[in-house]
This record gives structure tokens, C-alpha cells and sequence, in this order.
């Protein structure tokens, strides 16, 4: 003869329970998405994640290089008369950004502003002068002196 440990009811609650108890831990697993960036060309727009980000903390000395020279996801077209307009979320702002090209620092001080736009040409002419085809462009976070967040993109030269 089998008991029945539990009421019907009883069983109902106990897996209404576990599968709460189930979702809270799968949701406490997940990471906080980082702030975005977003770089428009006309009409097309795309946005990143970070590439690298530390949840509004210094990210290592040794890892910074690495996260400028990483290959960015996103890639747009620009024609040398476009304006490329970049928008980072106000947490970025509050902090300050300023671009790199080519993992190299492109501006001296921190812009503190959600929306800016640079003329496309600004973006294809590499330091010897030489024209490029295409340009990998970081929005980076700082803070004070030190580098919270990079956001990478490419930037294609058209005709």
C-alpha cells in the first residue's frame, strides 16, 4: 500500500515553489548588461556593448591595449562628406568619452555630452598621410585618468 506524503495541493505548491526558487537562481546568474554606444552614418545606425568594461571600474593597465586592438563587431560605411554621429547612454557622458583611432588617443579631453557628430573625412587619412580605407574607431569611458569602458567600431571609406 502507497501513502501519500502530500495533499494534491501540496505537491502544486512545492513545484510552484521549486520552479521559483529555479528562476531566481538562473536570473541571479546573469550578467548586467553594459552601457551602450552607438555610431550613425545618414540613416544606418548600429550600437555595442562594451568590448571591454568593468562595471563602471578601472579596467587593468595590461588589458587595455588588447581591448583597443581588439576587431569591432559593428562596421559602417562612411563617404568622406558624411557626418558620423556617436551617442554613449548619460552614465557614459556623466563619466566623460573621448575617441580613439586606431588604438590611439585621438582627443585630449573627456567630452561630457550624450551626442556628438565629426565629419567622416576627420576619419580616413592615417598618420603618414596616406589615405585609409577603413578606420577602427573606440568610444572610451574614463574616469579621471583612468579607462572604465571601450566600445570598438569600424568605419569602411566609400567612394
Amino acid at each position: 500500500m502507497t501513502v501519500a506524503f502530500f495533499s494534491g495541493k501540496g505537491r502544486r505548491i512545492g513545484v510552484a515553489l521549486g520552479a521559483v526558487s529555479a528562476g531566481l537562481l538562473v536570473l541571479s546568474a546573469c550578467d548586467k548588461p553594459t552601457p551602450l554606444a552607438t555610431v550613425t552614418v545618414g540613416t544606418t545606425s548600429v550600437n555595442s556593448e562594451a568590448a571591454c568594461y568593468n562595471d563602471g571600474e578601472a579596467i587593468k593597465e595590461s588589458l587595455i591595449q588588447g581591448c583597443l586592438n581588439k576587431k569591432p563587431e559593428k562596421t559602417l560605411e562612411v563617404a568622406m562628406d558624411d557626418k558620423v554621429r556617436f551617442g554613449v547612454d548619460p552614465e557614459i557622458a556623466e563619466n566623460g568619452w573621448t575617441l580613439f583611432i586606431n588604438g590611439q588617443q585621438a582627443e585630449q579631453e573627456p567630452f561630457k555630452k550624450t551626442y556628438r557628430t565629426i565629419p567622416g573625412s576627420a576619419f580616413f587619412t592615417s598618420q603618414t598621410g596616406e589615405p585609409a580605407s577603413k578606420t577602427n574607431v573606440s568610444i572610451v569611458e574614463t574616469k579621471g585618468k583612468k579607462l572604465t569602458g571601450i566600445w570598438q567600431f569600424e568605419l569602411k571609406k566609400t567612394s
